[in-house]
């Protein structure tokens, strides 16, 4: 009972990552199935078609081609934009910021069918055709939100001596910020444009109200062919980006362990 008292958090921490992990290796383990029929529901037989010809299914490469397109886009988009918002809201106070910290919360609070349908409803009075464009503006706008609380919750622990210092040693400001705070800044800055990128690549809600029917993104196209049965190659895509996603968090452990044992 004293090992279990002493280890229960342990052991709570690993069955919820177990618990959270389960469905991922569910997807990896099925995209190595030989399934008999359209749907890879059950276990039948172990193959590597699948990813060997990743793109053997009709339109998933064009689909998982544009997710990666508008992703890239609107993440990059995004950090730029929030990242400038975020300084503005965490170093310096004017009379519109409270209503400025209201109006980013907004679109985190707000429901993704009253978003998608309202982005519709502006862009038709706007003039703006459904299609990549229509989604590509309104993932950067709903990206921008989540930048900014991930941004201003780093620049908020940036220690301003550390500037007034590079002042006194001779940098202008545009030094300062190269050299000083932006790198401070950067893993905040990273966390963001992470964040965004998989939201963006993982949206279907917002994406289908302003899709078209020649901008099929890799949701869309997931849930189209889930309802006549998901190709096994769904499967092998799911896993690649789950493992590149997992290989960006351990290169980025990895160097942040680097950097502290040589600063010790």
């Amino acid at each position: 009972m004293t090992w279990l008292r002493r280890n229960l958090l342990l052991i709570a921490s690993v069955g919820v990552l177990v618990y959270m992990l389960i469905p991922n290796l569910v997807v990896a383990v099925f995209s190595f199935n030989d399934p008999v029929g359209r749907y890879n529901y059950t276990w039948e037989s172990f193959t590597l078609d699948a990813w060997t010809n990743p793109c053997g299914a009709q339109g998933i490469c064009e689909s998982l081609g544009l997710s990666l397109r508008i992703g890239l886009i609107a993440s990059i988009t995004a950090t730029a934009l929030g990242t400038m918002i975020a300084f503005a809201l965490g170093r310096y106070r004017f009379k519109a910021r409270s209503g400025t910290n209201l109006l980013i919360f907004m679109p985190m609070a707000t429901p993704e069918v009253v978003m998608g349908s309202s982005l519709l409803t502006l862009f038709l009075m706007m003039g703006v055709p459904a299609g990549s464009l229509a989604i590509t503006i309104a993932h950067i706008m709903f990206c921008i939100s989540f930048v900014v609380v991930a941004v201003k919750a780093r620049v908020a622990t940036l220690d301003p001596r550390l500037e007034e210092a590079a002042a006194d040693l001779g940098a202008n400001p545009v030094q300062t910020f190269l050299r000083v705070t932006f790198p401070l800044a950067f893993p905040g800055i990273l966390a963001g444009a992470l964040l965004a990128f998989s939201l963006s690549f993982d949206d279907y809600i917002i994406t289908n109200f302003n899709a078209s029917p020649s901008s099929i993104t890799f949701p869309m196209y997931v849930w189209g062919a889930a309802q006549r049965g998901a190709p096994v190659q769904v499967n092998v895509i799911g896993t690649l980006m789950f493992l590149i996603a997992l290989g960006v968090v351990v290169v980025g452990q990895v160097l942040a362990t680097r950097r502290e044992r040589a600063r010790a």
